[in-house]
């Protein structure tokens, strides 16, 4: 399995604040956190730091496997 880059993981993070109606403070506020980190994260290509993917999956903003393949990759033989 290729590591995941971290311009998909970024993608995943634009994909999420669409989810929330392209609303960066609804998602902020949904997952945790300012409008204003969400705002440096997606200008400065940052993927969504670790500790709110699962917020932001409980949210129904994407799934964790999608938002940090790094960190919650799918397991290749459940997905055989």
């Amino acid at each position: 399995m290729s590591d995941p880059s971290s311009d998909t993981m970024h993608t995943a993070l634009r994909a999420a604040v669409a989810a929330a109606g392209d609303n960066q403070s609804r998602f902020a506020a949904a997952i945790g956190t300012s409008q204003q980190m969400v705002s440096y994260w997606l200008k400065n290509g940052r993927p969504l730091p670790g500790e709110f993917v699962l917020r932001a999956e409980r949210e129904g903003f994407g799934s964790r496997h999608n938002l940090r393949p790094d960190l919650y990759p799918i397991d290749e033989v459940a997905a055989a």
